[in-house]
């Protein structure tokens, strides 16, 4: 397993990075400078670390919306907060956004095959502990904290809404595919979920299947959104439209609480997230604008705050 994780540790440091693989040992040096982070906390007696973005225009006598972006696997805070660019939309509409860092090559929603689902309960305490830290420190609003990421950060995001049904109002995820197995989700409450995939993913292929970061298969990504659509108990057929020339929207309504499930495929994107910070292509293949991913989460996530009894 230690080879195996040595294996996805390179290969994943070459995509977001985007430099050859003979630099990998230049670049690995260097991991420790370039992952800034800002913040630290102390969650199931380990110290773990987080990137805190709080816009200019944050006012304590309101209550604001937090925003949690999880990287992909092997790379660090600062590595999501460049391709996501969520920091331009939080000056803009005036939320809070926090990147916490993995412990080590991979998040909790990631690991050697199916069996960890749902998550490492340390990596998901330590989300929960992060909550509560931030609204200790700040006027968050409770009704809106919401959860997304890309990979590996967007398969974490799946689990915190099965494990956090209560603190986390919505989810959305990029390039994820891990299989999971939503049945097994301990908490009957849905969550709203909103998904970015490409059909041209060599990562986390489109169809399902084996991939060269993985020692296992990844899931089929209708298939997979299916699964999640019927864990929210959505009722009816999912309603196609095209919003792009290279877009897709499958969208299961009449979901319990409102929970609505939201596929986009991406025609020939590859494992990047659609209007975010192009990676090297030649490996992670192309970045698609004609959206942007972070603007359609934002929007969907206002659309679906959580109703604290």
């Amino acid at each position: 397993m230690k080879s195996t994780t040595k294996k996805i540790l390179i290969v994943v440091l070459v995509i977001f990075i985007g430099f050859p693989v003979a630099l990998i040992l230049t670049v690995s040096a260097a991991f420790w400078v370039l992952d800034k982070t800002n913040g630290t906390i102390v969650s199931s007696g380990v110290t773990r670390r987080y990137l805190l973005y709080v816009p200019r225009s944050y006012d304590r006598s309101k209550a604001t919306p937090l925003v949690i972006s999880i990287h992909p696997a092997a790379t660090w805070p600062a590595v999501e907060m460049g391709i996501s660019r969520w920091n331009d939309l939080a000056e803009r509409y005036g939320f809070i956004v926090v990147y916490p860092a993995g412990s080590g090559v991979l998040f909790g929603g990631f690991g050697p095959g199916p069996d960890v689902w749902p998550g490492d309960p340390a990596d998901v305490k330590f989300v929960s502990d992060l909550i509560d830290k931030l609204q200790r420190e700040y006027n968050i609003d409770p009704n809106r904290i919401y959860a997304n990421g890309m990979s590996n950060g967007g398969d974490m995001a799946i689990v915190l809404s099965c494990q956090l049904p209560d603190r986390i109002a919505a989810v959305g995820s990029v390039a994820g595919a891990y299989p999971q197995s939503e049945e097994s989700c301990p908490n009957a409450k849905s969550v709203p979920v909103v998904m970015f995939h490409g059909t041209a993913d060599k990562l986390a292929p489109y169809q399902g299947g084996r991939s060269p970061i993985a020692p296992f298969p990844f899931a089929n990504v209708l298939e997979r959104t299916a699964r999640l659509a019927q864990r929210n108990k959505c009722i009816g057929s999912p309603v196609d439209s095209s919003i792009a020339p290279s877009v897709h929207r499958l969208a299961y309504g009449n979901c319990a609480e409102n929970a609505d499930v939201v596929l986009y495929t991406i025609e020939g994107g590859g494992h990047t997230w659609p209007g975010g910070k192009p990676m090297a292509e030649w490996v992670a293949g192309r970045t698609i604008n004609e959206i942007s991913a972070t603007i359609v989460m934002w929007n969907f996530f206002v659309e679906h705050p959580l109703k604290l009894k």
